[in-house]
């Protein structure tokens, strides 16, 4: 009985983890596109995992592939976060 115990309490303990590092998306608007400067401003919701509030600000993109779903006036769902000291958009819905 133990044993059972022990295995439910680890198995709760792994899913609040995998939980808390889910991904946290933030609303935006696509304001500007600048593909020769490897940037996008993005008018956004508060970041909170940077502890961010709501602005405008220009952020990298850390996959190439991202660019074809980034044009300017366009809503998107972007998690974001520090790559080499930069802020980067890491994530895109």
């Amino acid at each position: 009985m133990k044993l059972a115990t022990a295995f439910v309490a680890a198995l709760l303990l792994v899913s609040g983890a995998s939980t808390a590092l889910a991904a946290e998306f933030t609303k935006g608007v696509v304001k500007k596109v600048d593909l020769r400067g490897k940037k996008v401003t993005i008018v956004h919701e508060e970041l909170k995992s940077l502890d961010m509030p709501a602005m405008t600000m220009v952020f990298r993109v850390a996959d190439e592939a991202m660019w074809e779903q980034l044009q300017e006036g366009k809503e998107i769902e972007f998690v974001a976060g520090r790559v080499n000291g930069k802020i980067t958009v890491t994530e895109l819905k």
